[in-house]
Protein backbone atom coordinates (compact mmCIF):
# COMPACT_ATOMS: atom_id res chain seq x y z
CA UNK A 1 0.00 0.00 0.00
CA UNK A 2 1.18 3.31 -0.79
CA UNK A 3 1.28 5.52 2.23
CA UNK A 4 -0.13 9.21 1.67
CA UNK A 5 1.19 12.54 3.36
CA UNK A 6 -1.75 14.54 4.31
CA UNK A 7 -1.73 18.93 4.46
CA UNK A 8 -2.09 18.34 8.47
CA UNK A 9 0.88 16.03 8.69
CA UNK A 10 3.05 18.47 6.49
CA UNK A 11 1.92 22.08 8.61
CA UNK A 12 0.14 23.80 10.95
CA UNK A 13 0.61 26.88 10.27
CA UNK A 14 -3.26 28.08 8.73
CA UNK A 15 -2.31 29.71 5.49
CA UNK A 16 0.27 27.15 4.45
CA UNK A 17 -2.23 24.44 5.23
CA UNK A 18 -4.75 25.62 3.43
CA UNK A 19 -2.11 26.15 0.37
CA UNK A 20 -1.21 22.70 0.99
CA UNK A 21 -4.61 21.39 1.07
CA UNK A 22 -5.97 22.84 -2.18
CA UNK A 23 -2.67 21.36 -3.99
CA UNK A 24 -3.45 18.20 -2.50
CA UNK A 25 -6.95 17.96 -3.94
CA UNK A 26 -5.02 19.10 -7.20
CA UNK A 27 -2.77 16.27 -7.16
CA UNK A 28 -5.66 14.06 -6.57
CA UNK A 29 -7.26 14.91 -10.01
CA UNK A 30 -4.38 14.63 -11.58
CA UNK A 31 -3.91 11.02 -9.96
CA UNK A 32 -7.63 10.45 -10.86
CA UNK A 33 -7.35 11.67 -14.28
CA UNK A 34 -4.34 9.57 -15.02
CA UNK A 35 -5.71 6.42 -13.69
CA UNK A 36 -8.87 7.12 -16.12
CA UNK A 37 -6.51 7.73 -19.06
CA UNK A 38 -4.56 4.82 -18.61
CA UNK A 39 -7.27 2.65 -19.08
CA UNK A 40 -9.11 4.07 -21.71
CA UNK A 41 -6.59 3.57 -23.69
CA UNK A 42 -5.42 0.60 -22.84
CA UNK A 43 -6.96 -0.76 -26.34
CA UNK A 44 -8.62 -3.99 -26.60
CA UNK A 45 -8.35 -6.53 -29.97
CA UNK A 46 -11.72 -6.70 -31.03
CA UNK A 47 -11.13 -6.50 -34.56
CA UNK A 48 -8.36 -9.53 -34.80
CA UNK A 49 -9.51 -13.03 -35.97
CA UNK A 50 -12.56 -11.59 -36.80
CA UNK A 51 -14.04 -11.21 -33.33
CA UNK A 52 -17.69 -9.68 -33.00
CA UNK A 53 -18.44 -6.52 -31.25
CA UNK A 54 -20.67 -7.70 -28.52
CA UNK A 55 -24.15 -6.65 -28.97
CA UNK A 56 -25.73 -3.96 -26.72
CA UNK A 57 -27.70 -5.97 -23.83
CA UNK A 58 -24.39 -8.55 -23.59
CA UNK A 59 -22.79 -9.35 -20.52
CA UNK A 60 -19.65 -7.97 -21.72
CA UNK A 61 -21.97 -4.49 -22.34
CA UNK A 62 -23.72 -4.95 -19.13
CA UNK A 63 -21.39 -5.50 -17.03
CA UNK A 64 -18.86 -3.15 -18.25
CA UNK A 65 -21.86 -0.73 -17.82
CA UNK A 66 -22.73 -1.69 -14.75
CA UNK A 67 -19.19 -1.72 -13.26
CA UNK A 68 -18.56 1.63 -14.15
CA UNK A 69 -21.51 2.86 -11.83
CA UNK A 70 -20.67 0.29 -8.68
CA UNK A 71 -16.99 1.32 -9.31
CA UNK A 72 -17.46 4.99 -9.52
CA UNK A 73 -19.42 5.43 -6.15
CA UNK A 74 -16.21 3.70 -4.49
CA UNK A 75 -14.25 6.17 -6.20
CA UNK A 76 -16.43 8.93 -4.63
CA UNK A 77 -15.92 7.09 -1.06
CA UNK A 78 -12.13 6.41 -1.30
CA UNK A 79 -11.68 10.18 -2.20
CA UNK A 80 -13.79 11.23 1.15
CA UNK A 81 -11.61 9.13 3.32
CA UNK A 82 -8.34 9.92 1.96
CA UNK A 83 -8.56 13.49 1.59
CA UNK A 84 -10.69 13.79 5.38
CA UNK A 85 -9.22 10.70 7.50
CA UNK A 86 -5.92 11.09 9.92
CA UNK A 87 -5.74 6.84 10.09
CA UNK A 88 -2.59 6.20 7.71
CA UNK A 89 -4.28 2.55 7.25
CA UNK A 90 -7.35 4.07 6.37
CA UNK A 91 -5.92 6.46 3.92
CA UNK A 92 -3.66 3.75 2.23
CA UNK A 93 -6.71 1.39 1.60
CA UNK A 94 -8.66 4.41 0.21
CA UNK A 95 -5.76 5.24 -2.42
CA UNK A 96 -5.41 1.42 -3.60
CA UNK A 97 -9.09 1.39 -4.17
CA UNK A 98 -9.29 4.80 -5.87
CA UNK A 99 -6.26 4.24 -8.00
CA UNK A 100 -7.12 0.66 -8.98
CA UNK A 101 -10.75 1.51 -9.75
CA UNK A 102 -10.35 4.40 -11.31
CA UNK A 103 -7.95 2.70 -13.75
CA UNK A 104 -10.68 0.05 -13.81
CA UNK A 105 -13.19 2.11 -15.09
CA UNK A 106 -10.76 3.65 -17.39
CA UNK A 107 -10.40 0.34 -19.47
CA UNK A 108 -14.28 -0.38 -19.27
CA UNK A 109 -15.23 3.01 -20.76
CA UNK A 110 -12.52 2.51 -23.63
CA UNK A 111 -14.02 -0.49 -24.58
CA UNK A 112 -17.57 0.66 -24.62
CA UNK A 113 -16.33 3.62 -26.44
CA UNK A 114 -14.51 1.03 -28.94
CA UNK A 115 -17.55 -1.00 -29.42
CA UNK A 116 -19.33 1.97 -29.58
CA UNK A 117 -22.21 1.38 -27.20
CA UNK A 118 -23.59 3.77 -24.44
CA UNK A 119 -21.23 4.60 -21.49
CA UNK A 120 -23.48 3.69 -18.99
CA UNK A 121 -27.29 1.29 -18.54
CA UNK A 122 -29.77 2.80 -20.38
CA UNK A 123 -32.62 0.27 -19.19
CA UNK A 124 -32.09 -0.64 -15.78
CA UNK A 125 -29.32 -2.46 -13.53
CA UNK A 126 -28.08 -6.38 -13.92
CA UNK A 127 -30.30 -6.73 -16.74
CA UNK A 128 -27.58 -8.90 -18.23
CA UNK A 129 -27.18 -11.64 -15.35
CA UNK A 130 -29.78 -13.76 -17.25
CA UNK A 131 -30.53 -17.10 -16.09
CA UNK A 132 -29.60 -20.38 -18.12
CA UNK A 133 -31.42 -20.65 -21.55
CA UNK A 134 -31.93 -24.53 -21.01
CA UNK A 135 -29.32 -25.62 -23.56
CA UNK A 136 -25.98 -24.74 -21.36
CA UNK A 137 -26.16 -21.26 -22.09
CA UNK A 138 -26.31 -17.87 -21.69
CA UNK A 139 -27.02 -14.33 -22.88
CA UNK A 140 -27.49 -11.30 -22.06
CA UNK A 141 -31.16 -11.82 -23.66
CA UNK A 142 -34.37 -12.05 -21.38
CA UNK A 143 -35.37 -11.73 -17.80
CA UNK A 144 -32.43 -10.34 -15.57
CA UNK A 145 -31.54 -12.50 -12.60
CA UNK A 146 -32.95 -13.19 -9.08
CA UNK A 147 -31.96 -10.50 -7.14
CA UNK A 148 -31.13 -8.21 -9.87
CA UNK A 149 -33.07 -5.24 -9.42
CA UNK A 150 -34.52 -2.99 -12.19
CA UNK A 151 -34.89 0.48 -12.53
CA UNK A 152 -32.28 3.64 -12.59
CA UNK A 153 -31.80 4.03 -9.01
CA UNK A 154 -27.97 3.39 -8.10
CA UNK A 155 -29.11 3.01 -4.52
CA UNK A 156 -30.97 -0.51 -5.86
CA UNK A 157 -27.50 -1.56 -6.79
CA UNK A 158 -26.68 -4.23 -4.40
CA UNK A 159 -23.67 -2.73 -1.96
CA UNK A 160 -24.55 0.84 -3.00
CA UNK A 161 -24.59 3.48 -0.74
CA UNK A 162 -27.65 5.45 -0.68
CA UNK A 163 -27.29 9.73 -0.98
CA UNK A 164 -27.89 9.84 3.14
CA UNK A 165 -25.39 7.47 3.15
CA UNK A 166 -23.11 9.50 1.35
CA UNK A 167 -24.08 12.91 2.83
CA UNK A 168 -23.60 11.52 6.10
CA UNK A 169 -19.98 10.03 4.99
CA UNK A 170 -18.87 13.43 3.58
CA UNK A 171 -19.70 15.47 7.19
CA UNK A 172 -18.16 12.79 9.23
CA UNK A 173 -14.85 13.05 10.95
CA UNK A 174 -12.21 11.20 13.08
CA UNK A 175 -12.65 7.85 14.14
CA UNK A 176 -16.47 7.94 12.96
CA UNK A 177 -15.35 8.69 9.48
CA UNK A 178 -12.93 5.76 9.60
CA UNK A 179 -15.03 3.32 10.49
CA UNK A 180 -18.11 4.70 8.31
CA UNK A 181 -15.98 4.31 5.04
CA UNK A 182 -14.79 0.79 6.27
CA UNK A 183 -18.65 -0.19 6.63
CA UNK A 184 -19.67 1.17 3.63
CA UNK A 185 -16.77 -0.13 1.75
CA UNK A 186 -17.75 -3.96 2.70
CA UNK A 187 -20.66 -3.97 2.15
CA UNK A 188 -20.09 -2.11 -1.51
CA UNK A 189 -17.56 -4.88 -2.55
CA UNK A 190 -19.44 -7.66 -1.46
CA UNK A 191 -22.40 -5.61 -3.15
CA UNK A 192 -20.34 -6.10 -6.25
CA UNK A 193 -19.07 -9.73 -5.96
CA UNK A 194 -22.21 -11.14 -8.23
CA UNK A 195 -21.36 -8.91 -10.77
CA UNK A 196 -18.18 -9.61 -11.19
CA UNK A 197 -17.95 -13.46 -10.78
CA UNK A 198 -21.06 -13.89 -13.39
CA UNK A 199 -19.22 -11.75 -16.15
CA UNK A 200 -15.71 -13.78 -15.00
CA UNK A 201 -18.03 -16.88 -16.23
CA UNK A 202 -19.81 -15.68 -19.03
CA UNK A 203 -18.40 -13.05 -20.56
CA UNK A 204 -17.63 -13.46 -24.32
CA UNK A 205 -14.41 -11.12 -24.84
CA UNK A 206 -11.51 -12.67 -22.82
CA UNK A 207 -10.26 -9.14 -21.91
CA UNK A 208 -13.07 -8.76 -20.10
CA UNK A 209 -13.75 -12.22 -17.94
CA UNK A 210 -9.61 -11.28 -16.95
CA UNK A 211 -10.37 -7.92 -15.73
CA UNK A 212 -13.52 -9.46 -13.82
CA UNK A 213 -11.17 -12.05 -12.02
CA UNK A 214 -9.06 -9.50 -11.43
CA UNK A 215 -11.52 -7.45 -9.45
CA UNK A 216 -13.02 -11.01 -7.65
CA UNK A 217 -9.76 -11.68 -6.33
CA UNK A 218 -8.67 -7.97 -5.71
CA UNK A 219 -12.14 -7.28 -3.79
CA UNK A 220 -11.65 -10.69 -1.81
CA UNK A 221 -8.41 -9.29 -0.76
CA UNK A 222 -9.61 -6.26 0.39
CA UNK A 223 -12.59 -7.24 1.92
CA UNK A 224 -11.07 -9.62 4.49
CA UNK A 225 -8.36 -6.66 5.36
CA UNK A 226 -11.77 -4.14 5.82
CA UNK A 227 -13.66 -7.05 8.23
CA UNK A 228 -9.91 -7.13 9.80
CA UNK A 229 -9.59 -2.98 10.07
CA UNK A 230 -13.47 -3.17 11.63
CA UNK A 231 -13.12 -5.72 14.13
CA UNK A 232 -9.41 -3.47 15.70
CA UNK A 233 -12.44 -0.64 15.82
CA UNK A 234 -14.95 -2.87 17.45
CA UNK A 235 -17.09 -2.33 14.62
CA UNK A 236 -19.31 -4.70 12.88
CA UNK A 237 -20.09 -4.88 9.41
CA UNK A 238 -23.05 -3.33 8.02
CA UNK A 239 -25.99 -5.90 6.53
CA UNK A 240 -26.76 -5.92 2.66
CA UNK A 241 -28.79 -3.86 1.35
Amino acid sequence: MTDIETPSEITTEPGKRSQRTALAVLGLIGVLAIGFALGFFARLPIDENGAPIPAADSVDVGFSQDMTIHHNQAIDMATIALTKSTDQKVKSLAFDILTSQQNQVGQMQGWLALWDRAPLPTDGYMTWMTESDGHGGHSGHGTAAAGAPEGHDSSKMPGMASPEEMAALGQASGPALDVMFLQLMLRHHQGGLPMMEYAEQYADVPAVRNLAKKMVSTQQGEATLITSMLTERNAAPLPMN
